[in-house]
């Protein structure tokens, strides 16, 4: 049993389909009916990298692979449940088909030039934003 305060560990995913990325529409507070990128909580013994593809899964009902390790975002501010540090990877689907589930109201493809202008949960704005200078990179 640890005797310090530690933040939870989280996980999200970018999933580009042609010119377009896909978001969930948040069931639950906090940002309930809010935009974001599907994930969710790393359960314990998992590693970062089966939580972000099983929660994409959950939350899309995409099956997907990891393409890229995007970056950590670890204000503590991030989530006002409280301090969460999100691993956040670049996917590509594999097979399925589009559908919001678990968590999830809804799961939509929105055109990048739309996502600019959507109001996203959490800090998914800076983690879009990061996601198009890491375009611009590659």
């Amino acid at each position: 049993m640890c005797k310090y305060k530690s933040p939870s560990l989280t996980v999200d995913g970018i999933v580009q389909i042609d010119d377009k990325i896909l978001l969930i529409k948040r069931k639950n507070p906090p940002f309930k009916d809010f935009w974001a990128f599907p994930g969710g909580f790393v359960e314990y013994g998992e590693t970062t990298e089966n939580a972000v593809i099983r929660e994409v899964q959950e939350e899309t009902s995409l099956k997907t692979r990891i393409k890229h390790l995007l970056g950590v975002y670890s204000d503590p501010n991030r989530d006002p449940r409280g301090h969460t540090v999100s691993v956040v990877y670049v996917l590509e689907p594999i097979e399925g088909t589009i559908k919001g589930a678990d968590d999830a109201k809804e799961a939509k493809l929105f055109k990048i030039e739309e996502v600019k202008n959507l109001n996203l949960a959490f800090d998914h704005k800076k983690i879009f934003e990061d996601y198009l200078n890491y375009l611009k990179l590659k």
